[in-house]
């Protein structure tokens, strides 16, 4: 089948649906020949049953006549008990019976008895049917000769045989147009493919009416808006992570400069805060990398008891510059990644206690099959318009822009990365004053043993 393969496609659609119509018209032929022999078989038989049955109305009636008067060019022959012709038509034989022993007994109960034209001296075969007569002496026998029902059926084999290639060709080289126009907004969808492919840039065209093509095209360009909304944002994503790596790399390359140009060693602290600087950045986007890709570290089936977590997650900011406290209320239970989540909250945590002015709120409550986490401060909040793009990856407001206090922007990427994963959303609201992050995670039940409680990681410094 390599050739097959070979084949355009329009090839093989046009080979498989001619196949087919071929096949269809030749059973066709054959069905219509077959069932117009039977047609004219039974309206022979049908003829020469009611010359039988007129014969044996005359003998009833009018006793034996000889010879049988017949029309057309039917054969009729009366024969008695043993089977002794006793009268015949003109044309029939008045010795022989048409029919032998065998065959008489067979026509005599109902059936059409099919013999051979020489019986009677003439080309082709006759169809001969038997009546009796009222007392049951006498069998009336006729036979029509098939010869013209043969030369009908000749004449239609012949018309066929010529309409068939004809009619096939036509439907073909209609088809070969259908299949070709029918194809024709593939090959658009092609060349605009491949234009895309040379000038990374554009749109397939979209043919008209709705049907399969059209919606294959507005599918297609719908994924080639998301691949070059991901362009975008991976080279701004590339860029921004270079430039944050930048600055940590020139500074210990400044610090050493200046070590070597003076004779003296470098202060540990200061190189130790741009080595953790650039650990937490690099961190940072390897965890973004894991989670652009599933994130397949993540243990998704873990139950957590989200209470216990705030209260260990406040416990890391005792000494936090504003008191962080958690609202009385009950445990909470969702599944998923403890580390992950502990991550969650150390991020939004750490940005309500950098610009809170008195006090972070943190608390957990049930809200249908929903466990919802709040952290609240009563800070400046966020404006309403910039809700959205904060949690884009290196964004960061007009009071987050120094890079020593307010990160490289990417804590809230983080943060809507991994609770993304776990089937949850965040959102950002008013707190009145100052800002509201509320966390809706999957709500889960209580283990039937208890939790292990959750180590206190250590908190990363915060960035918004």
């Amino acid at each position: 089948m390599g050739w097959f393969r070979r084949l355009s496609l329009r090839g093989r659609l046009m080979l498989i649906g001619t196949g087919g119509l071929a096949v269809g018209l030749l059973l066709g032929g054959l069905l219509l020949v077959s069932v117009l022999r039977l047609v004219l078989d039974q309206a022979l038989d049908s003829g020469a049953r009611r010359t039988a049955a007129d014969v044996v109305e005359l003998l009833d009636n009018n006793g034996p006549v000889d010879p049988i008067p017949t029309a057309g060019t039917q054969y009729v022959q009366v024969i008695d008990e043993r089977d002794r012709v006793l009268a015949a038509s003109i044309s029939a034989d008045r010795l022989n019976p048409l029919l032998h022993r065998d065959e008489l007994a067979r026509a005599r109960r109902g059936h059409a008895i099919v013999i051979g034209g020489d019986r009677v001296g003439i080309d082709g075969d006759l169809r001969v049917v038997a009546a009796q007569t009222r007392a049951g002496d006498r069998t009336v026998l006729v036979a029509a000769p098939q010869q013209d029902i043969t030369q009908s059926l000749r004449t239609v084999a012949h018309a066929l045989l010529i309409a068939y290639p004809l009619l096939l060709g036509t439907l073909a080289a209609l088809a070969w147009w259908v299949v070709g126009w029918t194809l024709r907004p593939v090959e658009q969808l092609r060349r605009g493919a491949e234009e895309i492919s040379a000038a990374q840039v554009g749109r397939l065209p979209v043919p008209d009416g709705e049907d399969e093509l059209h919606r294959l095209a507005l599918t297609l360009n719908r994924m080639l808006d998301r691949l070059e909304a991901a362009r975008i944002r991976q080279r701004a994503f590339v860029a921004d992570a270079a430039h944050e790596l930048r600055s940590p790399i020139a500074s210990l390359r400044t610090q050493l400069d200046v070590a070597a140009h003076l004779g003296e060693p470098p202060a540990p602290a200061d190189l130790s805060a741009d080595v953790d600087r650039l650990g937490r950045l690099v961190s940072d986007l390897l965890l973004l990398a894991r989670a652009d890709e599933g994130y397949p570290g993540l243990r998704g089936h873990e139950p957590v008891e989200l209470r216990g977590l705030l209260l260990d997650v406040a416990g890391a900011y005792a000494g936090a510059r504003v008191p962080v406290a958690v609202a009385p209320g009950g445990p909470q239970w969702t599944v998923g990644d403890q580390g992950a989540l502990w991550r969650v909250l150390d991020n939004l945590v750490g940005n309500a206690v950098r610009h809170a002015a008195s006090a972070v709120t943190l608390a957990v409550q049930r809200s249908a099959d929903r466990a919802v986490v709040s952290v609240a401060d009563d800070g400046p909040g966020i404006p309403e318009p910039d809700r959205a793009r904060v949690f884009d990856r290196f964004t960061r407001l007009d009071d987050a822009r120094t890079r020593d206090d307010g990160g490289a922007g990417l804590g809230l990427a983080i943060v809507r990365e991994l609770v993304r994963l776990h089937g949850g959303t965040v959102t950002l609201g008013d707190a009145a004053p100052g800002l509201r992050v509320a966390v809706a995670l999957p709500a889960g039940e209580a283990p039937t043993r208890p939790a292990e409680p959750a180590a206190a990681s250590p908190s990363a410094p915060p960035v918004r």
